[in-house]
């Protein structure tokens, strides 16, 4: 492999000369034309590939961004939630000249975290935040993003997420316009930002229409039938069900539908609060769509804006509307 010497040689002139042209000449060394050519000439016919990690060395960057997420397998199935966030993450990735180091590690352990380091600048996934870990990312200056809202450490994580109050607040809308007034609004047991941010909407909207709403909190493991049953002779005509990236409860939701006889919509209208990816069997579902693609790519953006800042302090905290879903489960009642 040809070396700086063997340029400097070849071209005639000193080898500090050479790092200097090669560098890009960022000190403003007066150098003439002829010179800068001539190093440059004799380092293409040397076949010269400069060195990567002395160019990080030297810029204290390797335009390498992490990916970090907390599931035991990094997602490839295009049904998988994440699947087009890191679609959109490597488009976006690739139109800045950034490669990509996938974090493999599924444990939130501060040492598995601190890995990340080998990287400019790090983006993570997943429903829960590590407090202490990522602290002390944050406490050191190492730039980070989270790919979801994020309330926890005062706040201070730089995130990208979608507006889940206002976007189930519309679909609450939708329903009371068709003249619901008894609704049951599923959703899982934790209390991750965005499922809070997604009852917030519910809540709210519900309220504003004069609706009878009961939250339920569940797993979906004790979902069936006989409570689908439950829920039409308490007089409930639609149900809105929260989608996260396990989908778990949606899906139990769906079978217990089945299971109970009931048809959608003629018998109980649906809405869910971002729908899944992978489709299922029946009619389109109503609701809104999570712009997962578009998250990648703004989470991309908003980590190169912090680890090379350029003018003005970046915005560190991003909202991305969630565009509505009409689908063909909200019915009016009968």
């Amino acid at each position: 492999m040809p070396r700086q010497a063997d340029i400097a040689r070849v071209a005639g002139v000193s080898q500090a000369t050479v790092s200097v042209v090669l560098g890009g000449n960022r000190t403003g060394v007066r150098l003439s034309e002829s010179t800068r050519l001539r190093v440059l000439e004799a380092a293409e016919r040397l076949g010269y590939v400069p060195d990567p990690v002395a160019q990080r060395l030297a810029a204290a960057r390797n335009n390498l961004f992490g990916v970090y997420t907390f599931t035991p397998a990094f997602p490839v199935d295009a049904s998988d939630a994440y699947y087009p966030i890191l679609a959109g993450v490597e488009a976006e990735a690739a139109t800045l000249g950034k490669d990509l180091i996938m974090f493999t590690a599924s444990s939130a352990a501060p040492d598995r975290i601190r890995r990340t380091r080998l990287a400019d600048g790090c983006l993570f996934l997943g429903r829960h935040v590590p407090a202490d870990a990522i602290g002390e990312l944050l406490a050191s200056g190492f730039p980070i993003v989270y790919i979801g809202r994020r309330t926890e450490l005062g706040g201070r994580i730089p995130h990208v997420g979608a507006d889940y109050v206002t976007a189930s607040a519309e679909v609450v809308t939708r329903l009371a316009r068709a003249g619901h007034h008894r609704i049951r609004y599923v959703r899982e047991p934790d209390d991750a930002p965005s499922s809070g941010d997604r009852e917030r909407g519910v809540r709210t909207a519900a309220a504003a229409a004069g609706m009878a709403l009961k939250v339920i909190r569940t797993d979906g493991a004790d979902l069936d039938a006989s409570v689908v049953r439950g829920w039409l002779a308490d007089g409930v005509t639609a149900l809105v069900v929260e989608e996260t990236d396990t989908g778990a409860v949606f899906q139990a939701t769906w079978r217990a539908l089945a299971a109970a006889g009931v048809t959608v919509p003629r018998d109980l209208s649906l809405a869910v609060l971002g729908r899944p990816p992978g489709a299922v069997e029946g009619p389109v579902i109503s609701g809104f769509e999570v712009p997962r693609r578009a998250l990648g790519r703004a989470a991309v953006r908003l980590l190169a804006s912090l680890v090379e800042p350029g003018e003005g302090e970046p915005l560190a905290h991003r909202l991305l509307p969630c565009p509505a879903v009409a689908g063909e489960t909200i019915a009016p009642v009968p």
